[in-house]
């Protein structure tokens, strides 16, 4: 159990150290000092990074070790609890501030691909693991909300809508001369519904939010699965190809027998194809 908190090194004979042993604590900043001749060198360059790089080398394949040739092994008795080991010349190194031992020995470069190759994001708000999510997950995860809100004896009021603008300035008139051709009739500029033909003219040093509205749900009965799922799944995949893979279920939560037709108070679930977290709308980048 010593041996895994500890290099041991016994009998370096390397240059100029005479018969030296000594115990190194893993896991620690250690540094050797000494006056010039002393040895530092021969028991950091010599005995402890050859023997660690020749091991490392070693247990490669034979196809590998031919393009980087093997490292004589230094005069010593034994070494134990060693692993790979990496040296950084004293001389050369960039002058940069943000020069760590990763980039300096370009072994952040590795980990960057390792981490976006394996990694599982995790939402920061809530720690709840989060994956890409197909346009069928989507129409499932809106149908069991659907369902949900008809089993407490509720009225299912909501708007699908597609995202085309997130908080970007500008007026955006030929955007809504683009959809209109389209055949689409509604959106919803900074949370309020317009006809596309009766948009208000928007400032254009103003960010703003613009939502296509793709369809209605208005279901006030008991329902099969099957008769929206096609509609659904169908609204779903032309807002995730209008607003390049995002999609907004939006309950409609005004007091009233009908479906409003300029509601004024909404709740948004956000999906999206890419990484997003469905408690808390948080929308994260690929890795």
């Amino acid at each position: 159990m010593e041996n895994q908190n500890y290099i041991i090194i016994k009998g370096a004979r390397e240059h100029n150290l005479q018969n030296v042993t000594v115990k190194i604590p893993k896991n620690k900043l250690v540094v050797l000092s000494g006056v010039s001749g002393s040895g530092k060198s021969s028991l950091a360059m010599d005995t402890l990074y050859a023997e660690g790089q020749r091991r490392y080398v070693e247990s490669l394949s034979s196809y590998a070790r031919q393009f980087l040739g093997m490292m004589k092994r230094p005069d010593i008795d034994s070494i134990e609890g060693l692993s790979p080991a990496i040296a950084i010349d004293q001389h050369g190194l960039s002058h940069n501030p943000r020069s760590t031992v990763g980039t300096v020995t370009e072994i952040y470069d590795y980990l960057r691909v390792l981490f976006a190759r394996i990694g599982h994001p995790h939402c920061p708000k809530c720690g709840r693991e989060i994956s890409h999510q197909t346009s069928i997950s989507i129409t499932q995860q809106v149908l069991n909300i659907i369902t949900q809100k008809l089993a407490n004896g509720q009225t299912a009021r909501y708007f699908i809508l597609s995202p085309v603008v997130r908080d970007k300035r500008g007026e955006f008139s030929q955007l809504f001369l683009n959809l209109q051709r389209k055949g689409y009739e509604l959106v919803r500029i900074d949370g309020q519904v317009y006809p596309l033909r009766n948009v208000p003219l928007l400032l254009k040093t103003n960010r703003h939010n613009i939502e296509v509205v793709v369809d209605k749900i208005n279901i006030f009965r008991e329902y099969k699965k099957d008769e929206y799922e096609t509609r659904i799944l169908n609204d779903v995949e032309i807002s995730l190809d209008l607003s390049d893979g995002l999609v907004i279920l939006s309950e409609v939560k005004d007091k009233s027998f009908s479906f409003p037709e300029k509601p004024k108070e909404m709740a948004d679930i956000l999906f999206s194809r890419r990484f997003v977290c469905p408690d808390c709308n948080i929308n994260l980048p690929e890795i």
